[in-house]
Protein backbone atom coordinates (compact mmCIF):
# COMPACT_ATOMS: atom_id res chain seq x y z
CA UNK A 1 0.00 0.00 0.00
CA UNK A 2 0.98 3.43 -1.20
CA UNK A 3 1.79 6.02 1.76
CA UNK A 4 -0.23 9.79 0.35
CA UNK A 5 1.75 12.09 1.86
CA UNK A 6 0.80 15.47 1.80
CA UNK A 7 3.45 18.00 0.38
CA UNK A 8 4.99 20.98 2.32
CA UNK A 9 3.82 24.55 1.31
CA UNK A 10 4.50 25.51 -2.19
CA UNK A 11 3.55 29.34 -3.56
CA UNK A 12 1.66 27.77 -6.45
CA UNK A 13 1.11 30.71 -8.96
CA UNK A 14 4.14 32.57 -7.70
CA UNK A 15 6.92 33.63 -10.56
CA UNK A 16 10.21 33.42 -9.91
CA UNK A 17 13.06 33.36 -12.00
CA UNK A 18 16.53 31.10 -12.59
CA UNK A 19 19.02 32.73 -10.14
CA UNK A 20 19.40 36.52 -10.14
CA UNK A 21 19.37 37.22 -14.04
CA UNK A 22 17.86 33.42 -15.49
CA UNK A 23 14.70 33.50 -17.02
CA UNK A 24 11.40 33.49 -15.23
CA UNK A 25 9.28 30.71 -14.66
CA UNK A 26 5.59 29.89 -12.63
CA UNK A 27 5.12 27.43 -9.95
CA UNK A 28 2.38 25.15 -11.30
CA UNK A 29 2.02 22.49 -8.83
CA UNK A 30 3.49 19.54 -6.68
CA UNK A 31 4.11 16.75 -8.61
CA UNK A 32 5.82 13.89 -6.17
CA UNK A 33 7.76 13.76 -3.33
CA UNK A 34 11.36 12.33 -3.73
CA UNK A 35 13.69 9.78 -1.77
CA UNK A 36 15.53 12.36 -0.57
CA UNK A 37 12.47 14.01 1.03
CA UNK A 38 12.48 16.84 -1.47
CA UNK A 39 9.75 17.73 -3.89
CA UNK A 40 9.15 17.78 -7.71
CA UNK A 41 6.99 20.91 -8.30
CA UNK A 42 5.53 21.32 -12.03
CA UNK A 43 6.88 24.82 -13.28
CA UNK A 44 6.21 26.35 -16.92
CA UNK A 45 8.45 28.99 -18.29
CA UNK A 46 6.96 32.51 -18.80
CA UNK A 47 8.70 33.25 -22.25
CA UNK A 48 8.23 29.44 -23.98
CA UNK A 49 5.31 28.16 -22.15
CA UNK A 50 7.53 24.87 -21.86
CA UNK A 51 7.08 22.78 -18.37
CA UNK A 52 9.09 21.06 -16.94
CA UNK A 53 9.81 19.59 -13.33
CA UNK A 54 11.83 21.53 -10.59
CA UNK A 55 13.02 20.90 -7.31
CA UNK A 56 11.43 22.64 -4.38
CA UNK A 57 14.64 23.30 -2.74
CA UNK A 58 16.04 24.66 -5.79
CA UNK A 59 12.62 26.87 -6.36
CA UNK A 60 13.12 27.88 -2.75
CA UNK A 61 16.47 29.34 -3.82
CA UNK A 62 15.49 31.44 -6.47
CA UNK A 63 14.48 34.95 -5.62
CA UNK A 64 10.76 36.24 -6.93
CA UNK A 65 10.32 37.58 -10.47
CA UNK A 66 9.74 41.25 -10.71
Amino acid sequence: MQVEIAPPSIPVGQFKTFGRYGPAYEIIKPLRQLEDGDWMVDIVMVETGEHAEYRLTSINDDPDAH
